[in-house]
């Protein structure tokens, strides 16, 4: 059985790696001034983003290994886990870590804002890749939040806290924006064996036993996170990764429908457990019944 550090606090990490917090629910490690430390398997009940130029040993979150890449981006969230082992050695390893409870943020406006911050479940293949001007704009933040957390608390200091965090994490949605535009060329290869996927599991009529795929079918295919393909999706189609399904599924019911099959038949072809399943998705998508659709096309 692996040993894992069950960070249930931010202090938990913090007395682990040798760093020190007055804050309860808010932790700041400076790498470079407690480095080498020993490396840890982590299972978190806290937010944590690390950043870091260089590393020097790798280091697995979810499905990957965070190696030495210059200005890179790690983001976990509660009930996640991630980091190395400890076998005994220490690790050589520079930037910045923040840990924060959800107590924190909990009734605030960022608690409500962290759905829009889809990277807090990307692997770590996905990690953001900062340039020298982000990453000394994270530094920063980094630093004022640990200032803020060594002065004697008042009523004011959560908020600040708070404030600074949501910069920090609106200026990683910036910077994955950022990349994912630098991405497009990539992207659109991404479209093309997405389409080919698709068209492979209905030509193979796997719909008949597994159902309709979903989006986490295509990510795993494309060794990819769910969140990671669909913001890679969204940002190149202007449309999420459940649509681009849903519309390819449209297409073939179309087909279908315009040779003559009839409804129920298109319906469990495509893998529907229920006719009224396939009528409410198809009217959803296209604003008419599959009857409608069929008399539409007859008149025109």
């Amino acid at each position: 059985m692996k040993n894992i550090l069950k960070v249930n606090k931010p202090g938990d990490y913090l007395s682990y790696v040798g760093a020190t917090s007055r804050h309860p629910l808010v932790g700041i490690v400076d790498f470079e001034s407690i480095s080498p430390i020993r490396s840890s398997l982590n299972n978190y009940g806290v937010y944590a983003v690390f950043m870091h130029s260089k590393v020097r040993d790798d280091l697995s979150y979810g499905r990957g290994a965070f190696g030495s890449s210059s200005g890179s981006l790690i983001c976990v969230a509660p009930g996640q886990i991630g980091g190395r082992e400890d076998v005994g050695d220490l690790i050589d390893i520079d930037g910045w870590a923040l840990l924060f409870h959800p107590d924190l943020i909990a009734g605030t406006h960022l608690e409500k804002e962290m759905g829009n911050f889809s990277f807090f479940d990307y692997s770590t293949n996905e990690a953001l890749h900062l340039d020298e001007t982000e990453q000394a704009a994270f530094a920063s933040l980094m630093k004022s939040i640990k200032d803020e957390t060594e002065k004697p608390a008042d009523s004011e200091q959560n908020d600040i806290i708070i404030g600074y965090i949501s910069v920090m994490l609106h200026l990683c949605n910036r910077a994955y924006a950022r990349q994912f535009s630098q991405m497009r060329q990539n992207s659109d290869d991404i479209l093309v064996r997405l389409s080919s996927l698709l068209n492979e599991y209905f030509d193979s009529r796997r719909q008949l036993s597994e159902g309709i795929p979903g989006v986490q079918y295509f990510a795993d295919k494309l060794c990819m996170s769910s969140n990671y393909f669909s913001d890679l999706v969204k940002k190149t189609t202007g449309e999420n990764a459940g649509n681009f399904i849903r519309e390819h599924i449209v297409r073939l019911a179309k087909n279908r429908l315009m040779s003559g099959v009839g409804i129920s038949q298109v319906a469990y072809d495509l893998g529907f457990e229920y006719p009224q399943h396939f009528s409410r998705m198809f009217k959803k998508h296209t604003g008419m019944t599959p009857t409608q659709y069929l008399s539409k096309s007859i008149i025109h």
